[in-house]
């Protein structure tokens, strides 16, 4: 009698195990598309010709829906990201591995009007009129890039400088050009298929079901959040938020053209350096890195910094201390670790950890317009 119960309970277990199996490949292996909000965001800054960013402001009538493939009944907005309320929780430490957000609610609300010269007449020394190319650097009538490989004691990281005429430019990229989760591909690959001519990882977004989602003027997703999120707008600005403060009205409104979901913010919102950071002791020690810097609209950098070799890796303070030295109004860590790579003119230029991996999404520059 002893022995059939136990062999019962054996077999129970196993089982329960072959569910357990078959209900992670399904929900976190295979590839599976989600449903998304599927909001096209017009450019609020578009003029006659073909510049974005130009001196005259058009509010969108509306958003635009899009039908997304095999998904419809896109879930009703709400003002705090299409979800319910998840409370003032911006110091938690993120569940999800990822940094907490060391922001106030205070920093929320809506992208202040841009002053001054329109990103498309901005920085013309940096373009060239045709497009001219070096070992370390790519000029055209949009873009300027400079990527060079620089030290910091026993950190190597990689810094690409980014002037751009056309914010347009500034892409991102989904791994088979699909949003869902458990799909995959190599940076390189995103970069090969996307003409990029830099390219680093991005946040992972396939990897949760938390937060923001914003590629190339598209709202795939507005959930809730404790991590900070970083949106990039039509009119060359760059903000990092709390989660708790992101608004899809808002975003909508100020014509949000990318937004990621990582963090946390590596500059406080006056640009100053960060020392404390709501994130576990695993997060904030050295680590390989990715991370987008922002100094004025038109003007960005893109750093990777190796880690787990001969290269140290670098903790988050250190790496706030990196772009407040860089000059950065605003910086902002991606994902990292194995993850970290970047891509210059279709090669893997840094020592990716363990070899690198593959990722659901990427952040790339490249050309939008044809130039000889």
């Amino acid at each position: 009698m002893g022995h059939r119960i136990i062999r019962n309970i054996l077999i129970d277990l196993v089982c329960t195990g072959l569910a357990l199996t078959v209900f992670a490949l399904f929900h976190h292996v295979l590839p599976r598309r989600q449903q998304s909000l599927g909001i096209v965001i017009s450019n609020p800054y578009r003029t006659d010709d073909t510049d974005n960013g130009g001196s005259g402001r058009v509010l969108p009538e509306d958003a635009m829906l899009i039908a997304s493939a095999g998904m419809s009944d896109a879930p009703a907005l709400s003002a705090k990201g299409g979800g319910q309320s998840n409370g003032s929780r911006g110091n938690s430490i993120g569940s999800n591995g990822k940094g907490g957000s060391s922001l106030t609610e205070e920093s929320g609300g809506a992208v202040p009007e841009t002053e001054g010269t329109p990103i498309c007449y901005k920085f013309a020394e940096k373009y060239a009129e045709a497009v001219a190319v070096t070992e370390n650097s790519y000029s055209s009538p949009d873009i300027s890039i400079t990527v060079t490989e620089e030290t910091l004691g026993r950190i190597t990281y990689y810094l690409a400088d980014i002037y751009l005429r056309d914010i347009t430019c500034f892409r991102s990229a989904l791994a088979r050009n699909t949003y869902g989760s458990g799909f995959r591909d190599s940076i390189a690959d995103m970069a090969m298929l996307n003409n990029a001519l830099v390219a680093v990882n991005g946040d992972y977004y396939g990897n949760t079901n938390e937060g923001v989602v914003i590629r190339n003027g598209v709202i795939y997703r507005a959930n809730p959040t404790d991590c900070d999120v970083c949106v990039l707008y039509y009119d060359g600005t760059m903000r990092v938020m709390p989660g708790t403060s992101f608004s899809v009205e808002d975003a909508i409104r100020d014509g949000a053209w990318q937004a990621w979901t990582f963090g946390p913010a590596l500059l406080d919102t006056d640009g100053s350096v960060l020392t404390a950071f709501a994130s576990s002791s695993r997060i904030i020690s050295a680590n390989p890195r990715t991370a987008i810097g922002y100094y004025e609209p038109g003007h960005y950098c893109l750093v990777v910094v190796d880690g787990r070799g001969e290269s140290a890796g670098i903790t988050l303070p250190a790496l706030s201390r990196l772009f407040h030295d860089l000059g950065c109004a605003a910086a902002y860590n991606l994902d990292g670790g194995n993850s970290s790579v970047m891509v210059w003119q279709s090669e893997v230029i840094n020592v990716p950890s363990g070899g690198g991996r593959e990722s659901s999404d990427a952040l790339l520059i490249t050309e939008v317009n044809d130039h000889e």
